[in-house]
């Protein structure tokens, strides 16, 4: 990347954001006693770990609009960029329940280590009932939690209204592209645009192009710049879900954190199933179709990756990827070169591009 851009040194600044944000909120719950600390220590990990593309999208959005903030934009715009991070921590801890997905990043979802604390402590009830409860509280948390930090970040109050302002477009887009996900999964349909409007709904605009706007709008962005941006980051967004599809059906678990072929055992109707299904013979499809949302064994899934692998669809995803993530850059220098956004902001954001739509995790 570029040589101002240190990925690592950034996750540890937006870390520490959270850290401290985290201390504060401990702090204010403090007079419910100690009942409240199961839910701070799953709010702890929930916010622990990850990427943090959706923090560098929205630091760099700022940066290509003004690329010299003054010490003290810089501290608030680090805890403007862990607002979103929080945004997907919620979305997370929501997303396993839903899913009904047991880990996490290699480690217990929310609602499964809630349930563990409620067997181990031996209280009465159903411990996978209070677990699941108590994980809709925790997304909720955290969700209100992202609007606090926006809000409370640092910025004067016309940066703060136009950045949350886009931010209640993100939540919006986010929670309706879930729904239209699981609505598409009830139905049992395959449908390739269908599918890829979950993709731009659910994932690109809330991954990669709103952040950029977040971070834009806290700048001061011209039509004309947020234009530029979006010319960007859908593209790009779109080609990261794509991607996060093969790696949910083709992914390492030792690398995702996930069991193999978990959006099969989750009956993903993605756009990587969709094309699947259209182009296998008769019985491979059947069998595939029939097969989504079941428990599934290990040669199960492994039959299922073959009968993807052998129909094209993989190469198609994979092929659109590359013609995605290349729009999008052909877009960043577009506005490069005509000076709309920050020269060296845009090189870091075509190192973003490839990180996101490349990575193996």
């Amino acid at each position: 990347m570029n040589e101002t851009w240190d990925a690592d040194e950034f996750r540890s600044r937006v870390q520490g954001a959270l850290d401290t944000f985290l201390e504060t909120q401990s702090e204010r719950l403090a007079p419910l006693g100690d009942e409240v600390e199961l839910l701070l220590r799953r709010a702890r990990e929930s916010m622990s770990g990850g990427k943090r593309l959706r923090a560098a999208f929205c630091y760099w959005g700022f940066h290509a609009v003004r690329p010299s903030p003054s010490p003290a934009e810089e501290e608030s715009l680090v805890r403007a960029a862990a607002a979103l991070e929080l945004l997907q921590a919620s979305a997370l801890v929501h997303d396993d329940v839903i899913d009904d997905s047991d880990t996490r990043r290699g480690a217990p979802a929310a609602h499964r280590a809630f349930e563990a604390d409620h067997s181990a402590a031996g209280w009465p009830g159903r411990s996978r009932a209070y677990g699941d409860a108590a994980a809709v509280l925790l997304g909720d948390l955290l969700l209100t939690w992202s609007d606090e930090l926006l809000r409370t970040s640092g910025f004067g109050g016309s940066e703060t209204s136009a950045a949350l302002s886009v931010f209640d477009h993100t939540r919006s887009e986010v929670i309706a592209g879930q729904f239209l996900d699981i609505t598409v999964q009830a139905r049992g349909a395959a449908d390739v645009e269908a599918a890829m409007k979950v993709v731009r709904y659910k994932a690109a605009k809330y991954s990669v192009e709103r952040p950029l706007h977040v971070g834009a709008a806290l700048a001061g962005a011209s039509p004309e710049q947020i234009e530029a941006l979006s010319a960007y980051g859908l593209p790009v967004g779109e080609a990261f879900q794509l991607r996060d599809d093969l790696l949910g059906v083709f992914g390492d678990p030792s690398v995702t954190g996930k069991p193999a072929g978990d959006d099969l055992v989750e009956g993903k109707r993605t756009v990587l199933v969709a094309l699947a299904l259209k182009a296998s013979p008769t019985t491979d499809a059947d069998l595939l179709d029939r097969s989504l949302g079941q428990p599934l064994s290990v040669d199960q899934v492994a039959a299922l990756r073959t009968i993807i692998a052998s129909s094209g669809a993989e190469q198609q995803v994979e092929k659109t990827i590359t013609e995605l993530a290349d729009q999008g850059l052909t877009a960043l220098d577009d506005a490069k070169s005509s000076g709309v956004l920050d020269a060296n902001a845009a090189e870091v954001l075509r190192a973003l591009a490839t990180a996101a739509t490349q990575r193996t995790v």
